[in-house]
């Protein structure tokens, strides 16, 4: 299996285990030492080592093996190292942090939708939107509930 098509496989085995935000950075003029970077984000420790686990094992079935792996122990972020094309599975934060895909500016970025997605979209006419994880707002003056005394009290 060629590079490209290496690239391609294995942002479509992410999406298996829900992951998002997949680009591959296309490296080939920019450096030798790889040809492709595919980056992708999780939402938790759980979900990146998922992905992480698809990938090795789909690929294995398919006769190709990494050749290195790093960050399982953290799994903030996870490197699977296929040769020409080297995997990177990020939690949001540790993603933003390092911001490979500033880091390597250089290189053309292709974008990679879910197929579940493109399915939805086709159907309904409208792109579907992944939810946002918000943090809570100041609800500050607002009344909250006493559990177990069925008062309220400003918070």
């Amino acid at each position: 299996m060629d590079s490209k098509n290496l690239a391609i496989k294995i942002s479509e085995l992410v999406f298996e285990k829900k992951g998002y935000d997949v680009k591959i950075l296309d490296l080939s003029k920019v450096t030798s030492f790889a040809d492709y970077f595919v980056i992708c984000s999780g939402d938790s420790d759980t979900q990146v080592k998922a992905i992480s686990d698809e990938i090795e094992r789909k690929l294995r079935e398919d006769g190709v093996s990494s050749w290195h792996r790093e960050g399982y122990e953290s799994l903030s972020w996870v490197l699977l190292d296929y040769v020409d094309v080297v995997v990177h599975i990020f939690k949001k934060d540790a993603r933003q942090y390092y911001n490979l895909e500033k880091l390597w500016g250089d290189a053309p970025v292709v974008d990679v939708l879910d197929p579940a997605s493109l399915k939805n979209q086709k159907a309904t006419g409208k792109p579907e939107k992944r939810p946002v994880k918000k943090s809570p707002a100041n609800n500050s003056g607002k009344k909250k509930s006493v559990a177990g005394k069925g008062k309220t009290t400003k918070k």
